[in-house]
């Protein structure tokens, strides 16, 4: 099984992941610890205009491994946004074709509680710290497509 995890910076997917997944034995995989560990903060340590140029080979390394991971039979949580239908859609069809199930979980999360967990996340200095602004976050709404009739789950905040 991959859990694909849909939401916005701040939605709680990592939290979910590690508490709710891991535990039970899916193995994780995160674009956003991945970019961190190569390049850091988004916003801090590399110019927010950088990050798709930076976060395209981070993403096809971590299809590679999806692939291996499905193949070996073990569960998988995709820890990535995957704002877009179209990406959402691509990823299913490599789960399918490596031989693998998929549950689409989607944590929608109202504006205000994104923007105080993006607050209180910016002070940190991790790999899930993105120095997110109220302007970067509303960017982010824009280019963000809810998932609708995708066979989403949804996953409340307060279920964390």
């Amino acid at each position: 099984m991959v859990f694909l995890l849909v939401g916005l910076t701040g939605s709680g997917k990592t939290t979910y992941a590690t508490q709710r997944l891991e535990t039970t034995g899916a193995v994780r995989l995160s674009v956003d610890e991945l970019l961190h560990a190569r390049h850091g903060r988004y916003g801090v340590d590399y110019p927010e205009r950088d990050y798709f140029a930076l976060e395209a080979p981070v993403v096809a390394e971590v299809r590679e491994r999806l692939v291996e991971l499905i193949a070996a039979g073990c569960d998988v949580v995709l820890d990535h946004g995957l704002w877009t239908r179209a990406a959402r859609d691509e990823w299913k069809k490599l789960v399918e074709e490596a031989g693998g199930r998929w549950r689409l979980l989607y944590f929608p999360v109202p504006r205000e509680e994104l923007l105080r967990r993006l607050q209180e996340r910016n002070r940190r200095s991790d790999a899930n710290a993105l120095t997110v602004t109220e302007a970067a976050l509303d960017d982010f709404y824009a280019r963000f497509e809810p998932p609708h009739d995708e066979g989403e789950e949804i996953v409340e905040a307060d279920g964390l």
